[in-house]
């Protein structure tokens, strides 16, 4: 049987990832992305790839060695601390040998890296998806209608016009919103800055606000700058959020009372380069009745808080399971019915996969965020939801905390700071 013809939505890691994989296994696909080209907007900070999913991922596409290229292995070095600069996790930058299997890597040098990756003409860049015909699954663009594929793939994020071919439910807001701030050629510019992130990511928490600093591999540092807001917020707040003086006077005030260094990370910040942002997530363990010939992946699937740190991993793991469910049907005879098996198989892992990770972001998200006394309250219950995601989720629980707060101290010890 031939191989199905693929349209994917969306040319970010997720989408990507799976278009290379297909290709390699001479799978035609073609790529519909709304933007006009990689460098339109900023790429965001940076991303920890992880050993079982994104990096294996990376791995199967054939691709690790040009992620080796820009992986840093000096961004594993965190300070989780509190608003006086109080650390309860505080571990340096690693090498290759010793490192704890999270390196950095700017999340526009991933995108480029899979991007490069593809054949050209595989992605068709600005084509904008303005709906999808539930009947018949056309694609309707500005630029025209699009038929005549096997199956329809949305990797289109968290407001995915493919969604609403299979679910009614939309992403909800979490009451935190802030802003993204950067600090360009931070080492030159404000070397004591520069020094406090140490070139890893600092996360700071307290009184229901976070603000978390990481250095990307060009040497900006980007600020997220966030707290409880109303789900209208952009619209009540009473100042102009185009106006960098008013933005950097309005988080000035929310943070008055946080440890100098960290204020002033968020008042040094370039007056041209700054974005307002809302958190929005799908309901944890959402679930949609399969149809053929459509699914989806990552955000569009299954959009979790960042507070995980895991969002793109699952994503490219999405990109590596379909892929291979996608390969297994064309070596079956009757193709279209396997095809339609595998994905429905895909869908319940993914869902069950995907599941775990929402509830662990979304349970840290209210540790942080929602409970008195954060962080001092809650960084052992955030430790141990981290060491049985990797080690297996009956850690949670079986570990005592005062088990688990030996071992954050011991773990900040050997990976110390110098």
């Amino acid at each position: 049987m031939s191989p199905p013809k693929v349209a994917i939505i969306g040319a970010g890691p997720a989408g990507s990832t799976l278009a290379r994989l297909l290709i390699r296994a001479s799978i035609p696909v073609t790529i519909f992305e709304g933007e006009s080209s990689m460098s339109v907007r900023a790429q965001g900070g940076t991303l920890d790839l992880h050993t079982g999913t994104g990096l294996k991922a990376l791995k199967e596409a054939g691709l690790i060695e040009e992620y080796a290229q820009y992986a840093r292995y000096d961004g594993e070095a965190i300070n989780l601390a509190d608003k006086n600069l109080v650390s309860l996790i505080k571990v340096g930058g690693t090498t290759e040998a010793s490192s704890w299997g999270r390196p950095e890597i700017d999340r526009a040098r991933l995108r480029q890296i899979l991007v490069d990756s593809l054949p050209e003409g595989t992605i068709r860049w600005h084509c904008r998806l303005r709906s999808v015909d539930a009947n018949t699954l056309s694609l309707h663009f500005d630029h025209g209608v699009e038929t005549g594929f096997d199956l329809l793939i949305g990797a289109d994020g968290a407001w995915s016009k493919v969604r609403p071919v299979l679910t009614d439910v939309e992403p909800y807001f979490v009451g935190l919103g802030g802003y993204d701030l950067f600090i360009h050629d931070a080492e030159k510019s404000h070397p004591d800055l520069y020094k406090l992130v140490n070139r890893g990511s600092l996360f700071v928490f307290s009184d229901g606000k976070g603000l978390n600093a990481q250095q990307r591999g060009d040497g900006t540092i980007i600020v997220y700058a966030s707290g409880h807001r109303d789900e209208d917020w952009r619209k009540t707040c009473g100042y102009d959020l185009h106006n960098a003086s008013e933005v950097k006077k309005a988080i000035r005030e929310e943070f008055k009372d946080w440890a100098e260094p960290l204020v002033k990370l968020t008042q040094v910040a370039d007056e041209s380069d700054f974005t307002a942002r809302s958190l929005y997530i799908l309901p944890p363990g959402h679930r949609w009745k399969h149809r053929a010939k459509v699914t989806l992946i990552g955000d569009a699937a299954h959009l979790m808080t960042p507070h995980a740190g895991e969002g793109v991993n699952v994503a490219m793991e999405d990109a590596l399971n379909l892929a291979q469910a996608i390969i297994r049907s064309v070596e079956i005879e009757d193709a279209v019915d396997a095809l339609d098996k595998e994905i429905s198989a895909f869908e319940d892992e993914m869902m069950t996969r995907a599941t775990r990770v929402q509830n662990h972001s979304f349970a840290n998200t209210k540790d942080m965020y929602f409970t008195p006394g954060a962080p001092h309250t809650v960084i052992d219950n955030w430790v141990r939801r981290a060491m049985a995601q990797q080690l297996g989720w009956v850690v949670e629980l079986v570990l005592p905390l005062w088990i688990v707060g030996i071992i954050r101290r011991g773990f900040s010890w050997w990976y110390r700071v110098d």
